[in-house]
């Protein structure tokens, strides 16, 4: 019996999910943690944006792409 070799595409897939999920949660939580919403979501969109790149997914590309500025700016708004 063999390993199966799981391509590091499907962890940080998966890794980005759970960003995003904790992002919304953290949105839902309330203002207070504005901060945490925005890196948090920041970084499952630029992982997702990884993934769309390699798997050449245009709709994917331009929904990360907008979303990471989106939201990297404004946690470097709320930073300095």
């Amino acid at each position: 019996m063999s390993k199966k070799k799981t391509p590091l595409v499907w962890y940080v897939k998966w890794i980005a999910t759970m960003a995003v999920l904790v992002s919304v949660s953290f949105r839902y939580a309330g203002v207070e943690y504005h901060v945490l919403d925005l890196a948090f979501g920041s970084a499952g969109a630029v992982m997702w944006l990884w993934v769309s790149i390699l798997w050449n997914d245009r709709a994917l590309i331009i929904l990360n792409t907008v979303m990471f500025i989106m939201l990297f700016g404004g946690l470097l708004k709320n930073l300095f």
